[in-house]
Order: structure tokens, then C-alpha cells, then sequence
């Protein structure tokens, strides 16, 4: 009897060191999770860039700070990125000197962003583009990009800067849309004894409108109106900027597309598609069958009203005229990194489904309607 009850406590306490046994070892494993399962800190990052004066081929960022490594992106006020950084390693790193892309349209001047991004491909190449924004993407502080905006002012060196007309300030409207003619106004001083003539221009969005030369007195200061069209910027809050030859004032106007975003198919055949479209980005008119494969596409489009843009099928598409297609807008290329345009109040793709019948058919009835115009007259 004795014997079995030592047994039966021998198991009760072997148990028990077991499950002390496994509560230690599970401790030890929370413990060390992240070096066991892969888990890290989320990465982080820091920038300083400071106004500054530049000949529009480069930028200087005066700190940053990145735990991973990773680069910076320098972009203009509507978005396009004008410079990327060499890969940077993880630590601080000061003074770093961003030339501009050689593809890049416009000059490393006006309000500029530097954004630091991460290198998550781990091969020290930015492919952020590229991979339509899935791979190397920004660091985030508090859900939103690690970035930092200055103005870059350009001068050719500290003599002509000291030399240069002065940009006292700026008058201009804070909204306007995108089909309107707006009154720029700035004012000008020559801050030498001598009379001397100087260029002074106006930039919206980072590009040059107008350069008009200004011939002012020692100590004169002079109004200088500029009519700007803002058709040819895309809709969103836009950089106006009136440099002289060292010197310059920035002011920010929100410009709003001046129309719907439409797609409206006026012609099809078994070669292309013709439609009148409204759009307000740089993009292109699309071509969808019921599959949701793009078979013709438009050239590139500028933001605004155009009529007649054609899509021209693609040699292999084999579309049926009375199959059911979609014309669709798309937001940049649609061979790279184009998306569908959505309406901004449903969240909607804007675009058109017909078929070529009908819309054969309701050119023919077009042609009957004005036939019979004419008989009447």
C-alpha cells in the first residue's frame, strides 16, 4: 500500500516539473520571438532639408537618418519625381547631394519633397516605381511618409545672388481652375546703385511659363503682372513661383479640374475606338474586352478635354462586333504603371461599355437624321 502511494506521488511531482519544464522554456521563446520568428522593429527614419539655393541640377539634404538603409526621392509640388538618391546605408548620414534624373522634365528648383524610402528588395537598386509602389515604399511616421518640403531657389553664385533683383512678394489667387487665364503679380526691387536690367520668370508647377526681361533703377522697385493659363498644369495644390536671377517668392494655389472626368465613345471599327474624353491627369484612354484585358489603348494624354483621341486594337485582339467592350480611363501608362481613373465622390472606374454594332448603328442613324436635314432645306 505504501509502495503505491510513493509511486502515485513520484508521477504527481514528475508532472509538475514537466509543466514547470514547458511554462520556463515557453517563456524563454516569447522572449525571443523576434530573433526567432524574423519579427523586427518597425523601421525608422528621419530627414532635415532646408531652404536653399541651387543651379536646378541638385539638392542638398542636410540630414537623414534611416535604421534599414534606403534612399530619398526628391518630387515637385504635383507629385513627379525629379531625383532619387544613391542607396543609402543604415545610420545618419549629412550633406547628401541628389543629382537630377536625366529623364527628368524640369529643374530641382521651386517647393520641392524629399521623401526617404526603403530598400525592402534588399538590393540596394530603387524599384519603387517599377514594382507600381509594392516594393521599396516610404518609411512612416504615424501612418504617414517620412518626408520634409523646401524651397529651391536657383542662382548661378553668391556674386549674381547679391547682385540680383529682389522678389518682394507675390499677389496671386489661392484657387482658380483649370481652364482659366489668372493674373500673377509681383514686385520687384533692385537692390543696387546701378540701373540694370535682369530676366525675371514665372514658374507653376515647377515649369517655366515666361521669362520677360525687367530694367530697373538703383534702389527701384517696380509691379510686374504676368497672365498665366493654367491649362496646362494638372488639377491640385500647385507651387506659383517668380524668380529673378537669385532671389524668388512661392505661393500655393489649389487648382480644381474644370470639368467632369467623361469618356464618351463616338466612333468604333474592328481597327480602333474613338472617343471624346475629360481627364484630369496625364493618362490615356483604355480599351477592356469582358475579361478585363486591355486590347488598344490611346497615346499618352495630357490632363484636359480632348476630341477624337483614338485607341487602335492590338494586332493579336480578336474582338467581336457585337462582343461587349469598355473604354476606360487610366491614370499615367497603361503598359507600365497605369490604374483606371476613379470619380473622386463614388469611387468609381469613369468609363463607357458598348459594343461596335451599336455604335455603328447609332452613327448610321446620325447620318440618316442630318440626310434628312438637308432633304428639308
Amino acid at each position: 500500500m505504501s509502495s503505491g502511494l510513493t509511486f502515485g506521488t513520484i508521477k504527481r511531482v514528475v508532472a509538475i516539473l514537466i509543466a514547470i519544464a514547458v511554462v520556463l522554456a515557453a517563456g524563454i521563446i516569447v522572449g525571443q520571438a523576434p530573433t526567432l520568428f524574423g519579427v523586427e522593429d518597425d523601421p525608422e527614419a528621419s530627414i532635415e532639408f532646408d531652404d536653399q539655393q541651387s543651379d536646378g541640377e541638385n539638392v542638398t539634404i542636410e540630414e537623414v537618418s534611416l535604421s534599414d538603409g534606403g534612399f530619398i526621392v526628391v518630387t515637385d509640388g504635383s507629385g513627379e519625381s525629379l531625383a532619387v538618391s544613391e542607396y543609402l546605408g543604415s545610420g545618419t548620414h549629412e550633406d547628401v547631394t541628389i543629382d537630377r534624373d536625366e529623364d527628368a522634365d524640369d529643374e530641382l528648383v521651386g517647393q520641392l519633397t524629399a521623401t526617404v524610402h526603403q530598400d525592402t528588395t534588399n538590393d540596394e537598386e530603387f524599384v519603387h516605381e517599377e514594382s507600381e509602389g509594392e516594393d521599396d515604399q516610404p518609411y512612416l511616421e504615424g501612418g504617414f511618409p517620412v518626408e520634409e518640403t523646401a524651397t529651391v531657389m536657383t542662382t548661378d553664385d553668391d556674386e549674381s545672388f547679391s547682385d540680383s533683383f529682389v522678389v518682394e512678394s507675390i499677389d496671386a489667387p489661392t484657387s482658380a481652375t483649370t481652364d482659366e487665364e489668372i493674373e500673377i503679380t509681383a514686385e520687384i526691387r533692385n537692390p543696387t546703385e546701378i540701373e540694370t536690367q535682369q530676366n525675371v520668370e514665372i514658374r507653376l508647377g515647377g515649369t517655366v511659363l515666361e521669362q520677360r526681361p525687367l530694367e530697373l533703377g538703383g534702389g527701384e522697385s517696380s509691379d510686374v503682372t504676368f497672365d498665366v493659363e493654367t491649362s496646362s498644369s494638372p488639377p491640385g495644390e500647385q507651387p506659383i513661383g517668380v524668380y529673378t536671377e537669385g532671389d524668388g517668392e512661392i505661393e500655393m494655389i489649389d487648382l480644381e479640374f474644370h470639368t467632369d472626368p467623361s469618356v464618351d465613345v463616338v466612333d468604333a471599327s474592328d481597327e480602333r475606338v474613338t472617343a471624346d474624353v475629360a481627364i484630369p491627369t496625364e493618362g490615356a484612354l483604355v480599351i477592356e474586352d469582358e475579361d478585363g484585358t486591355v486590347v488598344a489603348s490611346s497615346e499618352q494624354l495630357d490632363p484636359g478635354e480632348h476630341e477624337d483621341v483614338t485607341a487602335d486594337f492590338e494586332d493579336d485582339a480578336d474582338v467581336d462586333e457585337e462582343a461587349e467592350l469598355t473604354a476606360v480611363l487610366y491614370d499615367g501608362d497603361p503598359d507600365e504603371t497605369g490604374v483606371p481613373l476613379e470619380d473622386e465622390d463614388t469611387g468609381e472606374p469613369i468609363e463607357e461599355t458598348f459594343t461596335i454594332a451599336e455604335v455603328e448603328a447609332q452613327a448610321d442613324d446620325a447620318d440618316d437624321e442630318d440626310d434628312g436635314d438637308d432633304s428639308d432645306e
